[in-house]
C-alpha cells in the first residue's frame, strides 16, 4: 500500500464473510455471495481495508462477541443487532417499503398505508440499527488514528449511516452508493415529509453519491430540489447543502469477465450442464431472476403465452427455462408473487400441453448458480424484463459465457439499459405484446445479426468490468481533499 493512501472502510448491511460454529467451538469463514462482495474482497490483494457488516446469524454474533476477525489485508467488524430491531429495520423498512418505492411497485390506489407500523419500523427499527453502524464506523476510524478516511456505505439498508458518520467523523471522506433506481420527487412523497427529507439529507452529508446510471444522477438531483434545502446544479451535477458541495455520479457497476470463463468450466457447472441440455427442445428462451415482484416474471411469461398463440409453429420447438432464485419469502408481498408465478406458469403449460415431451415453461424454484451458468452457455433467448432494475447484471453475465450466440431481450427500465441497448432488443417492461415480438424476433434472427449483437454486448462488459466500476470510485474519492473540521 502506498504511504499516501487513507484507511479504506467499506460498509455494508451483508459482509464479505459468514460463519459457522465448529464443534470444538471455533469457528471457521466461508465466502459471502454476491458481486459486490466479490467486487470489494478483490481490494484486499492490494490494500488493508476494514468492512463493517451486520452479524446475520447467531455464529457471526458470536464472532462479533469476541472482537474484530482479521484475514490478511481485511479487518471484519460485525455489528450485532437486537432481533426485533433488525425485523423491523429489514422486513418492514427496508423490504418491502423502501425497495417497493425505488422499484415503483406500489400501487398507491390500495397500498401501503403508512401506519403504525411503517413509523415503528423507522423510528425503533431503521434509525437504531443505522445508529448502530455509524458508531462502529467511528469505532474503527478512531483505532486506525486517521480522523479523514475513505468511507464507502452501501445501499438502501443504510442511508442515515452518513449523517451518522459525518457528525463522528467531520473529516472522512464519505460516498454512499445505491445499488437500486432512484425514483422521482413524487414517489418519495409516499414516505412522510420528515422521513423522506431525513433520508434526502443524511446523503447530502456525503462527498460523493454514487448510483448506476445517469438517468437515476437526474432523479436524485430533482429530489434533492424539491425536498430538501440543498442548492442544486444540474450542470455540474452537484447539491451545495450546509456550506460544503455533494457531487451526484454514475458509476455502472459490472461483473469480472475472467472469473465467470473460469466459473463456466468449472465442473460444478458442467455437472448441471446434462439438465439443461436435456430439458430443451430445438430453442431455449431462459430468464435467471430472484422472485421479486421488481423482476416482472409473471408478465413475461404471459408475453411468451401470447407468442405460442400468435405463432403456431414455434409450439414443440421453444422452451422457457425460468431459473428462480427464492427472495424474502418471509414478507407477505413476496409471497403472494411466488404464487402468482406458479399460477402463470400452470395456465401457459396447461394451455399447450401437447403429448410427447414438450414442456412450454420448465420453472425450477432454487438457490443453485452453478445450474444458472450452466443454462447461460446455452440460452437462445435471453429474456430480461424488470419493472425496474438497478442494474441487472445477469443482462451482462449471461453473454460472457453464451455458446449459441444468444440475443438479449432487455427492459428500457433496467439500468444495463443504457449500456448495452444498441446490442439487445429492448422492450417496454409493460407491454406485453412488444414482449411477445421480441421473443419471435430474437427466434428468427439471422445468424450474422445474432453474432454481431453478442460480440457487441461481451466487448462492451469487458471493456467496462468490475475492476473499472471499483477503480474509477477510488480515484474520485483519492481526489477528494479531506474535509475540514
Amino acid at each position: 500500500m502506498r504511504m499516501e493512501e487513507p484507511p479504506l472502510l467499506i460498509v455494508s448491511n451483508r459482509g464479505p464473510m459468514r460463519f459457522e460454529t465448529l464443534p470444538d467451538g471455533s469457528h471457521t469463514a466461508k465466502r459471502g455471495g454476491g458481486g459486490l462482495v466479490t467486487a470489494l474482497s478483490a481490494l484486499t490483494t492490494q490494500r488493508p481495508l476494514t468492512w463493517v457488516a451486520s452479524a446475520l446469524s447467531d455464529d457471526d454474533a458470536e464472532v462479533a462477541g469476541e472482537g474484530v476477525y482479521e484475514d490478511g489485508n481485511l479487518r471484519l467488524s460485525l455489528v450485532a443487532h437486537d432481533r426485533e430491531e433488525y425485523d423491523r429495520y429489514y422486513n418492514v423498512f427496508a423490504n418491502p417499503t423502501l425497495w417497493f418505492i425505488h422499484h415503483y411497485l406500489w400501487g398507491l390506489a390500495m397500498e401501503p398505508d403508512v401506519d403504525r407500523n411503517i413509523r415503528l419500523a423507522w423510528d425503533a427499527g431503521y434509525l437504531p440499527v443505522n445508529e448502530r453502524f455509524a458508531e462502529a464506523v467511528a469505532a474503527e476510524i478512531e483505532e486506525s488514528a486517521d480522523d479523514s478516511p475513505v468511507v464507502m456505505v452501501h445501499d438502501y439498508q443504510l442511508f442515515m449511516v452518513p449523517r451518522g458518520v459525518r457528525e463522528r467523523a467531520p473529516r472522512a471522506r464519505i460516498q454512499h452508493f445505491t445499488h437500486i433506481p432512484w425514483p422521482m420527487p413524487d414517489y418519495w412523497r409516499i414516505l412522510p415529509d420528515d422521513i423522506r427529507r431525513a433520508i434526502h439529507e443524511s446523503l447530502l452529508n456525503c462527498d460523493i453519491v454514487g448510483l448506476h446510471t445517469d438517468r437515476y444522477v437526474r432523479a436524485f438531483l430533482h429530489c434533492c430540489n424539491e425536498l430538501t434545502e440543498g442548492e442544486v446544479d444540474f450542470a455540474t451535477r452537484s447539491v451545495r447543502f450546509q456550506g460544503r458541495d455533494v457531487q451526484v455520479r454514475a458509476y455502472p457497476i459490472s461483473v469480472d469477465p475472467a472469473e465467470f470463463e473460469r466459473l463456466a468450466a468449472s465442473d460444478e457447472v458442467r455437472e448441471e450442464e446434462a439438465s439443461v441440455v436435456l430439458a430443451r427442445p430445438e430453442k431455449m428462451i431462459l430468464r435467471v431472476d430472484r422472485t421479486d415482484p421488481s423482476k416482472n416474471v409473471v408478465r413475461g411469461l404471459r408475453a411468451y403465452d401470447l407468442f405460442l398463440s400468435q405463432h403456431p409453429e414455434w409450439r414443440g420447438r421453444v422452451t422457457m427455462l425460468a431459473l428462480l432464485d427464492p427472495s424474502r419469502p418471509e414478507i407477505p408481498e413476496y409471497a403472494e408473487y411466488v404464487g402468482a408465478i406458479q399460477r402463470a406458469v400452470r395456465e401457459v403449460n396447461d394451455r399447450w400441453y401437447m403429448t410427447g415431451m414438450w414442456t412450454p415453461v420448465d420453472m425450477r424454484i432454487s438457490d443453485n448458480f452453478p445450474q444458472a451458468v450452466a443454462a447461460y452457455k446455452h440460452y437462445d433467448v435471453l429474456l430480461v424484463n424488470a419493472i425496474f432494475d438497478g442494474m441487472n447484471l445477469v443482462a451482462k453475465e449471461a453473454p460472457l459465457v453464451n455458446q449459441r450466440d444468444g440475443v438479449l431481450i432487455l427492459s428500457e427500465n433496467a439500468g444495463a439499459h443504457q449500456e448495452l441497448s444498441p446490442w439487445a432488443l429492448c422492450v417496454n417492461p409493460f407491454d406485453i405484446q412488444a414482449q411477445a415480438d421480441a421473443i419471435y424476433q430474437a427466434l428468427t434472427m439471422h445468424a450474422t445479426e445474432r453474432h454481431d449483437r453478442i460480440e457487441g454486448l461481451r466487448a462492451q462488459v469487458r471493456e467496462h468490468d468490475i475492476s473499472r466500476w471499483i477503480g474509477t470510485q477510488l480515484e474520485d474519492l483519492a481526489a477528494l481533499r479531506p474535509v475540514e473540521a
